[in-house]
């Protein structure tokens, strides 16, 4: 089953629209700006960048009606990228130090604090083994997050983030469909 979600121009679900139903890397191609959307089905990561770059939110079944106001951003949704649902185990090595050195732990389970878990004072690269992760720059789910897919991360800049250093990561179990 695929993920629907429905961009606007404007705020309450105003002005002209677009469809989505995969990745879009730029969404200026088919939208001038879009500050509201619905998500029918499925679950979203949206990008204040182009090519999936800079602030992200994760966006699950419902209707955002003014992403500016509610997600705090400065600017509209620029790109966004659906996240294939995935059924089985999670696992992520985390790094301490970016290129995959310092000190390491292999996470199965959300881990709200990995200072007080494992004493880690940060985490500045990963390896996703196993499904979809989002991590953030505080302990317990709160600050900027940046969503992980399978692959190796040897320090997070490269994905345009701003911060290069996590605090919590969770696993994404919603059942989006």
């Amino acid at each position: 089953m695929m993920g629907k979600i429905i961009f606007y121009e404007d705020k309450n679900f105003q002005g002209r629209s677009y469809e989505c139903m995969s990745d879009c890397s730029d969404m200026q191609s088919y939208i001038s700006r879009c500050h509201s959307c619905r998500v029918e089905s499925g679950c979203f990561m949206v990008y204040d960048r182009s090519n999936f770059m800079g602030n992200q939110f994760f966006m699950r079944r419902g209707e955002y009606a003014d992403n500016m106001r509610m997600m705090n951003m400065t600017d509209c949704i620029k790109s966004c990228r659906m996240i294939p649902m995935h059924r089985g185990q999670y696992r992520m090595k985390i790094y301490e130090k970016e290129n995959f050195s310092g000190q390491s732990m292999e996470l199965m389970d959300d881990c709200d604090s990995i200072m007080d878990r494992h004493r880690m004072s940060d985490c500045q690269s990963c390896n996703v083994m196993d499904g979809h992760w989002l991590m953030y720059e505080q302990p317990n789910y709160r600050g900027r997050m940046m969503y992980m897919r399978p692959g190796e991360y040897r320090n997070f800049r490269d994905m345009g983030s701003s911060n290069n250093r996590f605090m919590s990561m969770k696993r994404i179990t919603d059942s989006c469909f």
